[in-house]
């Protein structure tokens, strides 16, 4: 059969056809009444033979010859006339239909490019990447689930099966931090990387389908929770008792160190109880499912309060982790002000020219052991990346931020260590030389820190968070995990801006959940919808995220319900 556009093509092919043959007619019709309009023009009288023509008859007849060739003449002008007409019209024509860029036109190029594909792209490229990492995440949490009540080598074909899925979303964040540093920069290039980006996030989650039918029929949730319910309210009881002794820590926290110190864990007791609360509906609910004979429904709400409970444990450990950073970076803060310090005499010391004096002549010199190998004054001022002018400006702000953190410590203040040593590390990097170990260690326990609390908060709140802070965590973890202390600056900034850009997409996602006046919801629905565990849309009904895939509503759900 033929589509319309090819049928439109071939009748706008022969109406062309048709008004060129017509004006080959016009033209060969004109040129017809030329030759035969002298003709009708004569008289109708017979001709009479002249015998002796006399000397004016035959200059008459001389000039009847002239106007008759006149006459033949210009009858064949206007036919090459019409015709000439008639084939520049036709080359015209081909000449505007090879050219011309509608969809019909022969061999016509492809429509200039525009913004809007490429933004509309750009938004394919950033769902994408939310999506697959919900769906990672919330393979994560149940797979740890499942570990409890099944052998290592049960599990192993799935844990493969979630590291290749990681792998993929890992190179996909990668190639779209790589895209916000404006690499590549051609048009069309940019294009082709979101499509990678999409088709990586596509290959992450074909990884974890070619496996989660399999791993559905080893849980056996849809026929009984069995032993799985348990293993949940253990938890359960675990994290509720653990949450009341996270509350005393975090309250000595607040007490011996400044409020900026305990920032990214504050309110983290509260949301944890909120989880709790959800999680204790949802598998109150998930028994009486399983008593009433509806196994399907049983095991939908059991792996909703799996996710939620696993988000309480992701803000009871984050008190405790901090705890232990802030404690870290308190014992390192001394020894880092002290290789800082050392830093920056041996910084002045290359830079004063006068202080660096050259060999003594002689004998003597090829006897004397040879002097420590110490870089010229180049090595700093390359690290600072300014004229030697500038580089003693440098040299003075080190100096004064250590002078400042000397004061705060003996000035008896709460203080917030992590954050004197982000200080300390950033202000001495432009002079560092690498001598004092103390300062990548400071560097590490800064990135270390600020890397963990990002991902918490983006765990946890999952819901609202977009690509672009997800971006920037991923980058910072995959600095973080090199090893190189060069890395390590670079790796604590990220996770600072991830942190940032995380929290503002959750102030602009506001109120995650407004149940409708008169429906029953469960207890702690907000919070569980803001950790992207259920849909907003329909939270009581809805599929929750797990190994199969993200949070669905129920209408879009396989199966009866």
């Amino acid at each position: 059969m033929t589509s319309s556009l090819h049928r439109g093509r071939q009748r706008r092919a022969k109406s062309h056809i048709s008004v060129r043959v017509a004006h080959a007619v016009l033209g060969g019709a004109v040129g017809v009444v030329w030759l035969v309009l002298p003709g009708m023009t004569s008289g109708g009288d017979a001709p009479v033979a002249i015998k002796n023509p006399a000397p004016g008859a035959s200059a008459a007849a001389a000039e009847d010859d002239e106007r008759s060739t006149v006459d033949l003449v210009l009858p064949l002008v206007a036919v090459g006339a019409a015709g000439a007409i008639a084939g520049y019209g036709y080359i015209r024509r081909v000449r505007r239909t090879r050219v011309r860029t509608t969809p019909g036109g022969v061999g016509s190029p492809p429509p200039p490019r525009s913004s809007p594909p490429l933004a509309a792209l750009d938004e394919q490229a950033c769902a994408a990447l939310v999506e697959a990492d919900n769906r990672v995440r919330a393979a994560r949490t149940e797979l740890g689930f499942a570990g409890a009540l099944c052998t290592a080598e049960d599990l192993e074909t799935f844990r493969r099966a979630v590291r290749e899925a990681e792998t993929e979303l890992a190179a996909a964040f990668r190639m779209r931090q790589r895209y916000d540093e404006g690499v590549p920069a051609e048009e069309a290039a940019r294009e082709h990387a979101l499509a990678g980006i999409v088709g990586r996030c596509a290959e992450a989650g074909r990884r974890l389908d070619s496996v989660a039918a399999e791993f559905g029929r080893l849980r056996g949730l849809e026929q009984g929770l069995g032993e799985a319910l348990e293993v949940a309210e253990g938890r359960f009881r675990e994290l509720a008792g653990r949450a009341g002794a996270a509350e005393a820590v975090l309250a000595g926290l607040r007490d011996r160190y400044a409020p900026t110190a305990t920032a990214s864990v504050t309110g983290s007791v509260e949301q944890a109880k909120d989880r709790l609360l959800f999680a204790t509906v949802r598998l109150n609910q998930a028994r009486q499912s399983a008593d009433a004979g509806r196994p399907e429904r049983a095991a939908r709400q059991l792996r909703t309060a799996e996710g939620a409970v696993a988000q309480a444990a992701v803000f009871v450990n984050g008190v405790d982790r901090m705890a232990a950073e802030l404690r870290s970076a308190e014992q390192t803060v001394p020894a880092a002000l002290t290789g800082a310090e050392a830093e920056l005499a041996w910084a002045r010391r290359q830079a004063d020219p006068s202080t660096r004096q050259p060999p003594a002549a002689g004998p003597a010199t090829a006897t004397s052991p040879p002097a420590e190998a110490r870089p010229g004054p180049s090595v700093p001022l390359a690290g600072a990346g300014t004229t030697p002018g500038g580089f003693e400006v440098r040299l003075l702000h080190v100096d004064a931020v250590l002078g400042s953190v000397r004061q705060e410590l003996t000035g008896g203040q709460p203080g917030d260590p992590v954050g004197v040593l982000r200080r300390i590390v950033r202000a001495t990097a432009p002079v560092t030389s690498g001598r004092a170990g103390v300062l990548p260690a400071a560097a590490l326990i800064t990135a270390r820190t600020a890397t963990a609390a990002a991902a918490d908060f983006v765990a946890t709140h999952r819901g609202a968070v977009g690509a672009t802070a997800r971006t920037r965590l991923a980058e910072a973890e995959r600095l973080l995990a090199t090893g190189d202390p060069a890395d390590r600056p670079a790796a604590d900034l990220l996770a600072l801006e991830a942190r940032e850009l995380a929290e503002r997409d959750v102030r602009a996602h506001g109120n995650p959940y407004v149940g409708a006046v008169g429906t029953e919801e469960t207890a702690g629905t907000g919070g569980a919808v803001l950790g992207g565990i259920v849909l907003a849309e329909d939270p009581e009904d809805g599929t929750p995220a797990d190994f199969a895939g993200p949070a669905r509503p129920a209408e879009a759900r396989r199966g009866p319900a």
